[in-house]
């Protein structure tokens, strides 16, 4: 989030400001303020993570979270479409190069 981004979020709250100039009044606090929600959230997304088992990374925002959490969704899903294809119920060997297939597309 951006010093102007935390301006147009106080604006659209009505905060106070001085008329002659616009500025925001207390803007060093509101911005510390910005910074200790997004903490807030940030941590609140790691946390739930960590609960269904996904790693956090080391991630400064909220948006590297999201990205690993993506990563890794996208490796388990993966996974499983690969052994679903080993799986298979016919005697075929196509069945396991296709599984190995999927499996490479998470190195590329």
């Amino acid at each position: 989030m951006t010093r102007d981004d935390i301006i147009k979020m106080a604006r659209e709250a009505k905060l106070p400001y001085e008329y002659d100039t616009e500025r925001v009044l207390h803007l060093k606090e509101l911005e510390r303020f910005a910074a200790l929600v997004a903490a807030a959230e940030r941590e609140k997304v790691a946390a739930w993570m960590m609960e269904r088992g996904y790693a956090t990374g080391h991630g400064d925002t909220i948006e590297d979270l999201l990205k690993e959490l993506d990563w890794q969704i996208r490796e388990q899903e993966r996974e499983a479409c690969a052994m679903v294809a080993e799986q298979w119920p016919y005697e075929d060997e196509r069945m396991f190069s296709i599984a190995q297939a999927i499996r490479s597309r998470g190195e590329q």
